[in-house]
């Protein structure tokens, strides 16, 4: 099982094929959707990387994938144009993934 990245800048996707990540950069809602359910239907993916604002940018399809399908995951990283404090987005996730607030 591997990992996926979906970014939307360059940087990121290189930073992340350093690390032994595969991805790819999109910057439109249509061809974020197409390759986030690419990515979905590949069963070699365990989890899915996305940038912040590309989650943004297609909010309702991700959390509608989150509430239907249990694999792959789909997580939310910072990049280098984050606008979140990338403390408080880790204390997010854990209180989101084990419900104890930090």
């Amino acid at each position: 099982m591997k990992f996926f990245l979906l970014s939307d800048n360059v940087d990121t996707v290189t930073g992340m094929r350093l690390a032994g990540i595969e991805g790819v950069v999109v910057h439109k809602a249509e061809e974020t959707e197409k390759a986030l359910l690419e990515a979905m239907d590949n069963k070699d993916i365990a989890v899915i990387l996305m940038t912040e604002k590309l989650i943004d940018l297609i909010e309702d399809k991700v959390n509608e994938l989150k509430l239907t399908r249990s694999s792959p995951i789909i997580s939310e990283i910072p990049d280098r144009h984050a606008t979140v404090d990338v403390t408080a987005s880790i204390s997010r996730y854990v209180q989101e993934a084990i419900g104890i607030k930090l």
